[in-house]
């Protein structure tokens, strides 16, 4: 067990902050023990709680909340560290005790921190490791976006405390090197460097390259290595050699070192050393066992108040800050280091053992401090600084009615970069908060003529050097502009476009964001995409070029399952328009709902490919409602039909479903055509009647949404799809048809 050690230069300071840092790991550890061995389990499934990854974040966090964080930051907390964050919420009067107990049960504290799960305040759902620190960064971006837009964020500094193998995820350098990035101010990344990952000790000794890498990319990196009876012994004669012979070690090497036990670290400074050990030798020689063992633990992420020393040198110093605090997995406890502690939980016998030691009471493990011990002003101090956030609700952003002028022929693409322009010019006031996001591919999926209007978006006016004020394409860069171009990547413009989704709740501010890509990749950063939609931000996602308009760039460009996700994936409804019209209308509807702060994110797949707009219907009140529903009638089968069939068509394939209806009336095979607009709501108005049906509270009947006729009902359904056909296939068993799917089943197809 590495022991709980108090140094601290101001010692009655050092001492409140090493008792509170001490109940805070006691707390974290009691959480996961009740969850574990105490609480009722009734299918001896295990619950676990990374215990281990749990200690080792115990002082970083106390540092960050009980003296650094202000009430206007915001911070991601490492998602194993959950317990330890719920310790220190539970000791600031933010959480209630009976919450403790019900870590990891239904309705209780989240196994990893979750904005809109958990009970306390919570800014970042980190669930999906690597995707904290660049979210933080694209927070602290959004927040010099409104900045700069003179809206005035309520948003302070923006904090990321990571683990360090979150450092072996693309993720995380893909934000790094992101331009749009560049020179970020108020921004820090705490990594706790405990060198162990779920499977292993983190081999070699990684972090010297992540902080080259970071150094590269204009980040200042600071180091909470050693702490301070490690630095003390550093000091002594022979301690330069010392120092040179743990620095050199790989992680293996000290991991090895750490559960060695207090009679082999000695033995193993001095045998691996080749150089120095004589110095080494001195340096050591007036240390027992005991006190070496303790001096060489003392890793400086354990020591608060050097953390909180560090934490205010990253706040005064301009641009993005990195501090990587070195910590033991497992600090204070019997699993400490362990190279298998990840999944490890403390047996009844060892929390008790674990109780004994620290001098607490295994059977009442919720104590608080006393209001007027030293421990007890300390949390009461930091709690009336953070204090309770308080910003005023922002006014429902008001969109007027549009008027889309169309040409005959026209893409649904081409009709979203129109709608953008013309909703900046039937309401300019709520359209200033519209900005549009791409990861380099703005022009090809139709944001030009946007850009036209409205530039973009740069923290200062860039110079025009390649005369783009007198092209057709004016690629104007300045500090009002309304749309941010990112590199090529889909995972930064994901994270962004949440963040951006996320600005009223975290930076007290309202923006409508609508992001472009092209739907096949879509899938490079569905995570971050569902981790977006997980914490309710609310965007618009734009798929497009999309399906066959993309079959000339190869069959691997043509994005099968976007339908599949938009219809599967909670907290964003999908729609694919047909007509220019069609798009109009649902581009008006999600930003008069995102605009008013309510409802869920949209997915709008889009496609190049032309059609003849003069097909559209008549235009009706009724027709609009029916195309935001999801679905509407386009014709019905004529009267005389021997037979009849329902087609129901999306998006690109309507006007060959149009085509398809004269050949199958020559074999004397009516055809009802109904154009769906969007399969997702669709699927979710036939699955919410058939439930009221089994609940018996609505009349049994085969079409729960009446879209079938008499003559219709029971006879045959066909569904097409720019897409895999599964993802329409609900169609026939809903309304209790025989039916075919049709689709796109292969690449290139």
């Amino acid at each position: 067990m590495v022991r709980v050690t108090k140094q601290h230069t101001d010692q009655a300071h050092a001492s409140v902050r090493a008792s509170v840092r001490d109940q805070v790991l006691w707390l974290a550890t009691a959480i996961v023990n009740h969850a574990n061995n105490v609480r009722p389990n009734t299918d001896g499934t295990k619950v676990g709680g990374h215990q281990s990854s749990s200690a080792s974040s115990v002082a970083i966090l106390t540092a960050l909340f009980l003296e650094v964080l202000r009430s206007e930051d915001r911070i991601a907390i490492k998602p194993h560290a959950s317990p330890v964050f719920h310790a220190i919420q539970y000791l600031l009067g933010n959480l209630d005790e009976p919450y403790l107990e019900k870590f990891r049960a239904f309705g209780g504290l989240q196994a990893y921190p979750s904005r809109t799960k958990d009970p306390e305040t919570v800014d970042f759902s980190t669930g999906s490791v690597g995707l904290a620190g660049p979210a933080a960064a694209f927070g602290a971006l959004t927040r010099d976006y409104l900045d700069t837009h003179g809206l005035q964020s309520t948003s302070g500094r923006f904090y990321a405390h990571l683990g360090d193998a979150e450092l072996d995820e693309g993720s995380m350098w893909e934000a790094v090197i992101e331009p749009a990035l560049a020179g970020l101010d108020r921004c820090t990344w705490i990594v706790d460097v405990n060198r162990q990952s779920l499977d292993r000790v983190v081999p070699g000794i990684r972090v010297r390259q992540f902080m080259d890498m970071l150094n590269a990319n204009g980040w200042t990196v600071l180091t909470a290595k050693y702490g301070d009876r490690l630095t003390e012994l550093m000091e002594r004669p022979g301690g330069e050699a010392l120092r040179t012979r743990i620095d050199d070690m790989s992680n293996e090497e000290y991991q090895g070192l750490l559960v060695a036990g207090e009679g082999e670290v000695r033995t193993r400074l001095l045998d691996g050393s080749e150089l120095g050990r004589s110095d080494i030798e001195m340096c050591i020689g007036g240390s027992g066992d005991g006190e070496l063992y303790e001096r060489i633990t003392n890793l400086g992420g354990h020591d608060v108040g050097y953390l909180v020393r560090l934490l205010n040198e990253a706040s005064s110093t301009s641009g993005p800050t990195a501090i990587f605090a070195y910590t033991v997995k497992g600090w204070g406890l019997q699993s400490a280091a362990d190279p298998r502690n990840h999944a490890a939980v403390l047996t009844s016998d060892q929390f008790a053992k674990f109780a004994e030691l620290t001098d607490r009471d295994a059977a009442n493990p919720w104590v608080k401090f006393a209001a007027g011990t030293p421990e007890g002003k300390y949390i009461a101090s930091a709690a009336g600084r953070l204090g309770m956030r308080r910003s005023k609700p922002e006014p429902p952003l008001r969109f007027n009615e549009t008027r889309l002028s169309i040409p005959n022929v026209t893409s649904t693409q081409d009709a979203f970069g129109r709608m953008l322009v013309e909703l900046d010019r039937t309401s300019p006031e709520s359209t200033s908060r519209i900005v549009t996001v791409s990861a380099d591919v703005a022009t090809s999926t139709g944001v030009a003529s946007w850009i036209n209007r409205v530039a973009v978006w740069s923290k200062q006016e860039e110079l025009d050097y390649l005369g783009f004020g007198e092209r057709i394409l004016k690629w104007i860069e300045k500090p009002d502009g309304r749309h941010i171009e990112l590199g090529l990547s889909e995972m930064n413009m994901f994270l962004l476009l949440a963040q951006l989704g996320l600005s009223d709740r975290m930076s007290g501010r309202r923006l409508v964001p609508i992001g472009t890509v092209y739907d096949p990749f879509i899938a490079r950063a569905t995570d971050a995409l569902i981790n977006g939609l997980y914490q309710e931000s609310r965007f618009i996602l734009v798929a497009t070029p999309s399906g066959i308009s993309l079959s000339t760039e190869g069959g691997a460009h043509q994005g099968l399952t976007t339908p599949s996700l938009g219809i599967n994936t909670p907290g964003i409804t999908y729609f694919e328009p047909a007509f220019a019209r069609e798009v109009e209308w649902i581009l008006l509807d999600a930003v008069r709902s995102i605009g008013s702060g309510e409802g869920e994110s949209y997915l709008l797949r889009f496609s190049t490919k032309p059609v003849d707009q003069t097909l559209f219907p008549a235009e009706s009140g009724q027709l609009r409602q029916d195309v935001l529903k999801g679905c509407y009638r386009f014709r019905s089968a004529p009267a005389d039909s021997e037979a009849v069939m329902s087609v129901f068509a999306v998006g690109a394939m309507v006007d060959e479903a149009i085509g398809s209806i004269e050949l199958l009336e020559r074999e004397g095979i009516g055809v009802s055509l109904f154009i769906v607009t969007s399969p997702d709501l669709l699927f979710r108005q036939l699955n919410a009647a058939h439930a009221n049906e089994q609940a018996g509270t609505d009349d049994a009947r085969w079409d729960p949404l009446d879209l079938l006729n008499d003559r219709e009902i029971g006879q045959p359904v066909l569904s097409v799809i720019d897409g895999h056909p599964h993802s329409m296939a609900f169609l026939g068993a809903a309304l209790d048809c025989p039916s075919t799917v049709l689709g796109v089943t292969n690449y290139g197809q």
